[in-house]
């Protein structure tokens, strides 16, 4: 069973909430009166009772209660479908929640419907109860309450993922490597990252497509607050670019550190194995179960004595000086 929310406005001021579908459009036939209705789950039936009450696209409830849909704004005779995404970063899980927000928008009435739980529906409410004087523009401003509150949504996660990458970025020079399930984690959240970027490109253009001079749902007095929404959107889609470039450049650097790491790690085990291969080649050869110069003589063992003991100080001191080790 659908939860279905239900509000009127008349000249601005909330006049009625909670009555049935049925009485949505006796709601419209009066003067002065904007309808909201919001159902969650967007059951087929009860959008199949908004479309007898208030003539819905088949089209647009097909996609209201379909897959999920890229956001977009389509135009229909009655009204306009627009689809949109409300996002949230979980940075403990490298998770990013896109929640589907179809909107069904006429000059009289505004449908929301919402396929998932989790959109702060009463920050939407909060958002209309304290601007009294927009609130008489009717559904345009319902529709700029609401984007309003999504687009805050694609801000918060920008700042998250900003705060992130710059913690990543200060650790990447540490002293330790990075661990295997933090690398795990930065490929996690910079998949995230490039799904953000696919849902912030088209609401960008969506709320473009929306200010077109032609619509009759945003009266002119609105026009300023919807222009505030679409350069809050470019400057989301300018700054996740950026971001995805900073991706770019820690992934490369920290593979440049890792082979850098991995050299000088190289260079001081073969420094190492070089100080040791002396005194092992040395006692190798007086081992030898043959005569040699020195055999049987104690000259003989104070040269290969003084051999395993100045050789290799001598090489640790070369390395050392080359800084490898």
């Amino acid at each position: 069973m659908s939860e279905v929310l239900t509000r009127v406005y008349r000249e601005g001021v909330l006049d009625a909430e909670g009555f049935p579908l049925s009485a949505v459009s006796d709601y419209i036939e009066e003067a002065c009166t904007v309808v909201w209705v919001a159902p969650f789950p967007p059951g087929r039936d009860v959008l199949q009772e908004l479309a007898d009450e208030l003539g819905l696209h088949d089209l647009a409830v097909e996609d209201a209660v379909g897959p999920a849909q890229r956001p977009k704004l389509d135009r229909y005779a009655t009204h306009l479908f627009l689809a949109s995404y409300f996002v949230e970063l979980d940075q403990e899980s490298a998770r990013l929640d896109a929640l589907e927000v179809d909107l069904f928008v006429n000059r009289r009435w505004l449908i929301t419907v919402r396929k998932a739980d989790g959109f702060p529906l009463e920050a939407v409410l909060a958002r209309w109860a304290r601007s009294p004087d927009l609130a008489v523009h009717g559904v345009g401003f319902l529709l700029y309450g609401l984007l309003d509150v999504i687009i805050d949504g694609y801000f918060d996660a920008l700042a998250a993922f900003d705060q992130y990458y710059e913690t990543v970025s200060d650790g990447l020079f540490a002293d330790r490597p990075v661990e295997a399930t933090r690398e795990r984690h930065w490929f996690d959240m910079r998949q995230a990252m490039v799904r953000f970027h696919r849902l912030a490109i088209p609401m960008r253009e969506t709320v473009s497509s929306l200010m077109r001079r032609e619509q009759e749902v945003i009266p002119e007095e609105l026009y300023p607050y919807f222009q505030d929404i679409y350069d809050h959107m470019l400057r989301v889609t300018e700054s996740s670019e950026a971001l995805r470039d900073v991706v770019g450049a820690i992934v490369e650097t920290n593979l440049s550190l890792r082979s850098y790491r991995q050299n000088i790690i190289v260079k001081k085990v073969s420094s190492w194995a070089a100080i040791v291969a002396v005194p092992a080649l040395i006692t190798g050869y007086y081992g030898m179960n043959v005569p040699y110069p020195g055999s049987g003589g104690t000259w003989g063992v104070v040269a290969s004595t003084a051999l395993i003991v100045f050789v290799p100080v001598i090489l640790y001191w070369l390395f050392r000086r080359h800084d490898w080790l």
